[in-house]
Order: structure tokens, then sequence, then C-alpha cells
């Protein structure tokens, strides 16, 4: 039965900067998005402001709705990818609350998209989508109880 891992990711972006989180992967350094699995009887945006806090400790609501990404991972492992966009007015200090997030960096884009240590292909897809300049507005993911 197929049944894909339903996940969200946020691009954080100040100062024409964005934020990624380090984390090791089969022991390698791989850089990624805020990002993470939807729990059970949360919203989207609320999992992407859970995740964001988790990874960076950094509190805040998302602005704007990306788009949905559909991947495979190379073990087969499908993933429905939700991504949020945060615009900050300045970088923040950021205090990882996941102990498997290593540190966190303040990026140009052109430095994540030329990086050859990306957690998956949807970290430098995110980023052009963001740099598209196309915003959807958060109500294109509604939550019903």
């Amino acid at each position: 039965m197929y049944k894909p891992h339903v996940t969200v990711a946020c691009i954080v972006q100040a100062e024409d900067e964005l934020l990624v989180v380090e984390e090791t992967i089969n022991g390698k350094a791989t850089w990624n998005q805020p990002a993470g699995h939807l729990e059970a009887e949360e919203s989207l945006l609320q999992a992407a402001s859970r995740e964001l806090y988790e990874e960076t400790g950094i509190q805040a609501e998302m602005n704007s709705f990306l788009g949905v990404q559909q991947w495979t991972a190379p073990d087969k492992t499908p993933f429905i990818r939700f991504l949020f966009a945060l615009d900050l007015p300045e970088r923040l200090e950021t205090n990882p609350q996941d102990s498997d997030i290593d540190r966190c960096w303040w990026l140009p884009p052109q430095q994540i998209l030329t990086a050859d240590h990306l957690r998956s292909p949807l970290v430098a897809e995110s980023v052009r989508i963001w740099q598209s300049g196309v915003r959807y507005p958060l109500s294109m993911v509604q939550f019903y109880r």
C-alpha cells in the first residue's frame, strides 16, 4: 500500500540570506531547510512553526505558502512536502532544540544551490521556487477537525 510521508519545510529569509540546518546523516554533514513530519492532530501550519522552533529555536508564524513537492528517496521512501516561506526583517540567533540538528547557518541562496551536501534535491528546488517569487496565501492550506 502506498503511504507517502507527509512533511513540511520552511524557507526562512532575512537580509538576503536563507536559513539552513545542518544535521549528520550516515556520518556526513547535510543541509536542509527547517523541516519535518506532520504529527497527529496538527495542521500543516502548526507543523511548520513547530519544526522551525525545534530545529532553529525561532518562534514565528509562516508568511506564505510556496507549494507542494512530491519526491521518492533513493531508498524508495515517498514524500509529500508542503513548502512555506517566512520573511524576517533581520537574521535571528538560532538555538536548535532538536539534538539531531548540529547547527544552523544563514547563507546566500547561491551557496545553497551549489552545495554538494544537501539532504535531498528538494532543498535546492525549494530555493529555486522561493527565488521565482511565487507566493500563495496561507488560506491555500486549510485545516478541518
